[in-house]
């Protein structure tokens, strides 16, 4: 239906954008101001406890700073209430007291017909319900009794029985006058393929009663009772109500408990479902027959940002979950992700709760895994990398699902994760050595005290200091960025490797990656929406930072772009130290001699010297093993501790 030019703007003009969205938040009365129309709240999109979302109200948008949800009062509207964009504008417009256009005569037509469909669909409930309390049905009722649903249970979930009859439900409609088409286009019959009188859709099975997030009836679907049944399960077929990619079994119980703090679970079939409301987790969906689509993922991240997929530990469970992988990564974003309980062996969620009861399906849940565990485990698992080709191809391979994510921030964090647990697999693993201390022999041996004590102090103490000037040229880098964002994507792969140790650092690194279009000042307002107003101010303020020529004369987009590049060849540089360093630690090990010692103290005055004498000699540069350049100063520090490292010769 098209809508009269205007009538959305005097919608939107009438309609008070707090007043809708207050209806599902609780303003936070020390950031809102009321006057001015400026209201925040915690974000009715994901679950938190500070409120990132933000209503300007003249404006007549919102936008969370945590989920990025953005829009108006229609898009709200549809968000919360999932319904579609006309359904959205009638419940505004009658709040608002506006008459809706008149509709053209073929939307109308085909919005009447799906009310028709709706109750010709509920006229089949109260039919299987009934069906189920007669004679016909006893051994479906001894099947349900065996898997221990009540009666409570039964009517909560309005499980019926289709008669093992061609035309038991077809008879029932048309004596109550509904029309042969409507019966055929709710899904309820099929048409003879011989001219006779259609015959039913589900015969001789258990009846599950599918309904939208609005409650309708809008499908059945049928477990069969004769195991030889080609179709163990059977679904209704597409209709004008049903669009089974786009809808979810439970999906309205589901997002009122999800609302309330329940963890949304995602299980494979309506048993499952029903058996994890019946102990609690009342927030259980299952997709409809099929693999979880684009749309029901989407679906489920309106209802909670990080839903926990149990699928059945079988083959084709686990060959589900790890499709799912595929499908999710380009679409996840902060705080929006997916994890993975995996049942045990041959077991689904229904088997586990009558088994184990529901704390063993809660420890599972506690356990859930990230997305990136599971990618790692697809990837890895039952494989031998005992070559470099077999490793390279490993990390092409991952490398390549860790491109498919959009979200800049999210696939750096997604490729360190990678980096630490490749580093897990292909460490080199060494025996315990007796003046390091470990299990020998089933028995624990303590570390030697003493000059090897000293000389990993030593080097801890280089590690540190250069940690310190890590500190101090990611707040140049930062500062810079955030004052030319012009050159922050000709350095976008460099920021997203900078592995920030505080955590201010690694907020605003995030921040400039996911803004990094906007004008500065634009950019300036947005880290301070976030961040607070003293942030940036405080960062340009440091005594280092301030003295950076393109700090103090601001507007050069080259000798910020030279400045950028060049502290992060540096920072490169440096954490190439820092893991060889780390590697130094593991490998000290047994008495050191005075030569050692002082080989050691050599190094750590030469670093001291290159950090003083780094900014003096910018000139003067090597390139170092990994491309970065280096000043000359500071090759010399890293030489002395290799060497010192190199010529180290534990006893023992």
């Amino acid at each position: 239906m098209s809508l009269p030019p205007g009538f959305l703007d005097e919608l939107r003009t009438r309609m008070s954008l707090t007043q809708v969205v207050g209806r599902k938040v609780i303003w936070d009365p020390r950031k809102s101001n009321q006057g001015k129309g400026d209201m925040w709240a915690p974000c009715p999109f994901h679950q938190e406890k500070s409120a990132s979302f933000h209503v300007d109200d003249r404006k007549g948008f919102y936008y969370c700073f945590g989920c990025h949800a953005k829009g108006d009062a229609i898009s709200f509207v549809r968000e919360t209430e999932n319904v579609g964009f006309m359904e959205a504008v009638e419940i505004l417009a009658r709040e608002a007291g506006m008459p809706m256009p008149a509709r053209d005569p073929q939307a109308q037509q085909k919005a009447d017909k799906r009310t028709q469909l709706a109750e010709v669909m509920e006229q089949a409930v109260k039919f299987f319900r009934l069906q189920l309390n007669t004679g016909a049905a006893a051994e479906a009722r001894a099947y349900l009794e065996r898997r221990g649903l009540s009666a409570a249970v039964l009517e909560r979930w309005e499980i019926g029985f289709a008669p093992d009859q061609w035309q038991a439900l077809w008879d029932h409609l048309k004596a109550k006058n509904v029309e042969d088409q409507l019966i055929l286009d709710a899904g309820l019959a099929k048409p003879s393929s011989k001219g006779g009188k259609p015959y039913d859709t589900f015969r001789g099975r258990i009846i599950y009663p599918i309904r939208d997030a609005r409650g309708r009836a809008i499908a059945f679907g049928g477990r069969a009772m004769d195991p030889n049944d080609n179709a163990k399960y059977l679904n209704s077929p597409e209709t004008e109500l049903f669009d089974k990619g786009r809808s979810l079994y439970n999906q309205g119980p589901a997002r009122t408990a999800a609302g309330k703090g329940q963890p949304l679970i995602v299980a494979e079939g309506y048993m499952d479902v029903i058996a994890l409301a019946s102990v609690g987790f009342e927030a259980a969906v299952a997709p409809l027959g099929t693999a979880i689509t684009e749309n029901q993922l989407q679906m489920l991240w309106r209802i909670a940002p990080e839903p926990i997929i149990a699928l059945d530990g079988d083959t084709a469970g686990l060959r589900a979950a790890m499709r799912l992988i595929d499908l999710a990564l380009p679409l996840v974003e902060a705080g929006q992700s997916l994890r993975f309980a995996i049942m045990p062996t041959g077991k689904d969620p229904d088997d586990l709760l009558r088994e184990q009861g529901a704390g063993a399906l809660q420890k599972l849940l506690d356990e859930a895994m990230p997305m990136v565990r599971l990618l790692w485990q697809r990837e890895t698992e039952g494989r031998v990398f005992d070559s470099p080709e077999r490793k390279a191809a490993l990390d092409k391979t991952l490398r390549d699902k860790i491109m498919t994510i959009k979200d800049p921030s999210i696939r750096s964090h997604y490729g360190q994760e990678i980096k630490d647990l490749r580093w897990q697999l292909f460490r080199p693993q060494r025996a315990p050595h007796k003046a390091r201390g470990g299990f020998t022999g089933g028995k624990w041996i303590p570390p030697k005290l003493g000059a090897t004590s000293t000389a990993k102090s030593s080097v801890l103490a280089l590690s540190e200091q250069m940690n310190d000037t890590d500190h101090l040229r990611e707040a140049v880098i930062l500062a810079v960025l955030t004052m030319c964002p012009e050159v922050i994507e000709t350095f976008e792969s460099g920021i997203e490797q900078m592995r920030c140790s505080d955590p201010l650092h690694a907020r605003l690194r995030d921040l400039l990656l996911r803004h990094m279009d906007v004008s500065a000042d634009e950019l300036a307002d947005r880290i301070s929406d976030v961040l607070g107003g003293q942030a940036l101010e405080n960062l340009i303020k440091q005594r280092h930072v301030a003295i950076v020529p393109c700090i103090r004369n601001p507007g050069g987009v080259e000798a910020a772009r030279m400045t950028v590049a060049e502290e992060l060849a540096k920072l490169h540089s440096a954490r190439g130290l820092d893991a060889e360093i780390a590697e130094a630690v593991e490998d000290l090990s047994g008495v050191a001699d005075e030569g050692l010692t002082w080989r050691l103290s050599e190094a750590a005055k030469a670093a001291d010297i290159a950090r003083r004498s780094g900014q003096e000699d910018r000139a003067e540069y090597d390139m170092g093993e990994n491309g970065a350049r280096i000043s000359r100063a500071e090759r010399s520090t890293f030489d002395a501790l290799l060497d010192t490292i190199k010529h180290h010769k534990p006893d023992g």
